[in-house]
């Protein structure tokens, strides 16, 4: 599998201290550096693949080809943080959770194997925990090379930013999180989770259904509520297209970080987990 494209963007900034934040996909993954104290990004690069990627076992092969020729990537960091980004994973609230039960809670929802390893992220906000199925072999590359790191679901981080993102607004606020093959949708008003659920999409038809599915499970109009895009969408697409033809008020995300203001490469909707 080669690589399809890498695109960077840098400021002229300079740190002495840096963390660096990654996030993993099958289609790719993404990077940023930022200044340990002042959490200023100094450093973006994103690495596309031609295709997804069929195992985590293909996704480290090229990981490994990257950090060999990466010479962003050949620092040393002050600290590290990992997003595994995939739809292997459910949210389970505090009340019906135990740790010692993890395989249970994917049985319905992903297909799971005995050798597989299962964990969870304890939500910052909610009474909740995110179980899923990390990349391990990606954890264990990441440790040989920078030490203990941090890593934790992407849907956990998207949850627990859209909630501190709608704490103030007293309107159901409906996020689409748009992913190559899925989508996670979040619903949230004044810090509150209303909903959250992630759905498998291979037509412009199927990833429509579940959001109109989803609006009529929670009694939310078309014609009035707001749909707010966040990741791999921009307004061409056909995806946004169908959707424009049924729900009436549809938004990007407004920028939270100033860094992709008026950048041609990348979107600043396209980067909200990893660099908002």
């Amino acid at each position: 599998m080669k690589l399809l494209q890498k695109k960077s963007k840098k400021t002229s900034a300079i740190a002495q201290h840096k963390s660096l934040s990654i996030q993993f996909s099958l289609d790719g993954f993404s990077f940023c550096i930022s200044n340990s104290k002042t959490k200023e990004v100094i450093l973006f690069t994103e690495y596309t693949f031609s295709s997804s990627i069929a195992s985590p076992e293909l996704l480290l092969e090229e990981i490994i080809r990257v950090f060999d020729t990466d010479k962003d990537l050949q620092q040393d960091f002050t600290s590290v943080f990992a997003i595994h980004q995939n739809n292997l994973a459910t949210l389970v609230p505090n009340k019906l959770f135990d740790r010692n039960s993890l395989a249970s809670y994917l049985k319905y929802t992903v297909k799971t194997l005995k050798t597989d390893f299962i964990t969870y992220d304890l939500h910052d906000i909610i009474a909740a925990n995110t179980v899923y199925i990390p990349y391990v072999n990606i954890n264990n590359y990441l440790f040989q090379n920078f030490g203990e790191f941090e890593y934790k679901h992407h849907s956990t981080v998207l949850i627990n930013k859209l909630l501190i993102y709608s704490k103030e607004n007293s309107e159901n606020q409906f996020f689409v999180h748009v992913s190559s093959n899925y989508i996670d949708i979040v619903v949230c008003k004044e810090g509150n989770l209303i909903f959250y659920n992630s759905f498998p999409y291979t037509t412009k038809e199927d990833f429509i259904y579940y959001i109109l599915f989803t609006a009529e499970q929670l009694q939310m109009d078309p014609n009035t509520f707001q749909l707010t895009f966040i990741g791999d969408i921009e307004k061409e697409s056909d995806l946004y297209s169908i959707t424009y033809t049924y729900v009436r008020n549809i938004h990007f995300m407004n920028p939270v970080n100033s860094f992709f203001t008026d950048d041609e490469e990348f979107s600043n909707h396209s980067n909200f987990i990893l660099i908002a």
